[in-house]
């Protein structure tokens, strides 16, 4: 059973994250540049309120997980989530304040950089969140 939520909660936030990577943020370089600031505006909004509750979900599976053991899968899927919140942080964050005032395709890139980051971190999450399912 517990292996189960966190294979789930795994894969819906690596779900979320592919979607972001691979269809929302390269359409930010397609937004008219007079609109862009309001779209940026409502993408942090929304996202935010998308992506909550999938951390929530994602990490306390882990710490169920952690705790119940087998230790080194669960660790391992707990760490990659650990490093997304800090890329989000650190890296994510500051890239969309910085479009925040408008489209710069430098920043751009960078942020399409710690996406991809993050899309790695949590696909290998969800090999962590089998191998424990597995255990």
């Amino acid at each position: 059973m517990l292996g189960a939520l966190l294979v789930a909660a795994t894969a819906a936030y690596a779900g979320f994250q592919w979607t972001i990577r691979l269809v929302v943020y390269p359409q930010f370089a397609t937004v008219p540049r007079e609109a862009f600031v309001r779209y940026e505006a409502r993408h942090q909004g929304l996202v935010s309120i998308a992506v909550g509750p999938l951390f929530v979900l994602d990490g306390a599976a882990c710490i169920a997980a952690f705790v119940h053991g087998p230790r080194w899968p669960s660790a391992a899927a707990g760490a990659c989530l650990a490093v997304i919140l800090l890329l989000t942080a650190f890296g994510a964050v500051p890239q969309h304040r910085a479009l925040s005032s408008g489209f710069d395709a430098a920043v751009h890139r960078r942020l399409l950089l710690v996406d991809s980051l993050r899309l790695g971190l949590a696909l290998g999450a969800v090999g962590a969140a089998v191998w424990f399912a597995a255990g």
